[in-house]
């Protein structure tokens, strides 16, 4: 549906509106492959201690609560509870 609307839309440009698409598009693809290209996971560079604080890190961000599961929870008596 959307590309042949699409389709319609160019069929009424002229040449100079799609010659400016055409440059849009192109940077488009030109700055997905740089992204791509160029981008190492963290995680692939890091030493183990640059992860862990980056972990504890990440942990600390994360919403405390002084809400815990009762003992019956942890019970492996409610777990396979028949």
């Amino acid at each position: 549906m959307l590309r042949e609307k699409l389709k319609q839309e160019l069929d009424r440009l002229n040449e100079d509106q799609l010659k400016k698409i055409a440059d849009f598009i192109s940077l488009i693809e030109s700055e997905s492959t740089q992204v791509t290209s160029s981008f190492v996971p963290f995680w692939q560079t890091a030493t183990p201690a640059e992860r862990a604080r980056e972990f504890r890190d990440w942990i600390s961000q994360l919403p405390t609560t002084n809400v815990s599961l009762s003992d019956q929870a942890f019970s492996r008596d409610r777990i396979y509870e028949e």
